[in-house]
């Protein structure tokens, strides 16, 4: 738990639960934001290269996106108190079934397009836009987990604490496509690209496993698998 001050006897009084939620939405908005525009120019890079790493690091980032967006309705919905928490299980129920869905079609494209570009021998071209999108994507994706992790302890939210599981996921998505790519630029190896785009594949699938079973980004926080009594003590 955060402090902001201390009380008349010296004690430290928690911070404001209102602020905490204020707090996380920021960090559900930068990584938005930021996934929104990493996707766009990972998916442009991808194109104009023929990277397969990159592509499929580009369209889970708007994957991520949307997960985001559903965090992001969740927190609103506990900060106005319009939604009944059966209501909001509703939600989250549909929510994330559709981004695991989304996910498993993500990697099944992106493990056929990986495993024909081996077959054909079709070598990508070396994208410098993609390594440095990579890693400032690392710095920004460690950055955001660490953060979430913070929050999610002062709000006793298991849904927060595993949209920074899934965060921290994303920064291996991100190494996986540096790799790829790198090792392509650096010593001409093209098929390190798409055997990148495979490792990317099973982290994708995990996630996607994750997101239906309700473990990942769009994990209950408001139902059965997040104790009433942990949240109301953070209340």
């Amino acid at each position: 738990m955060e402090y902001a001050r201390e009380d008349s006897c010296g004690r430290p009084e928690p911070r404001p639960r209102s602020g905490q939620l204020a707090r996380a939405l920021r960090l559900e908005y930068v990584t938005v934001g930021w996934n929104l525009v990493e996707g766009a120019i990972a998916v442009s890079a991808a194109v104009l290269a023929g990277s397969v790493a990159l592509l499929g690091f580009g369209i889970d980032s708007f994957v991520e996106s949307a997960a985001g967006l559903v965090m992001i309705r969740r927190l609103h919905a506990e900060r106005r108190h319009r939604l009944s928490e059966e209501q909001l299980q509703r939600i989250e129920d549909r929510a994330r079934r559709l981004v695991a869905g989304s996910l498993f079609v993500l990697a099944a494209y992106v493990a056929l397009d990986a495993v024909q570009t081996l077959w054909a021998g079709d070598q990508p071209d070396f994208s410098a836009v993609g390594v440095v999108l990579t890693c400032v994507s690392l710095a920004v994706m460690w950055w955001l987990a660490r953060a979430k992790r913070r929050v999610a302890a002062e709000l006793g939210s298991r849904a927060m604490a595993a949209d920074a599981v899934q965060t921290t996921a994303c920064w291996w998505l991100s190494l996986a496509a540096l790799v790829g790519v790198g090792l392509n630029g650096l010593l001409g190896w093209w098929w390190a690209d798409p055997l990148a785009a495979l490792v990317i594949t099973a982290l994708v699938v995990k996630e996607g496993r994750e997101a239906w079973s309700g473990e990942s980004a769009c994990c209950t926080k408001w139902g059965s698998s997040c104790s009433n009594t942990e949240l109301k003590s953070h209340e």
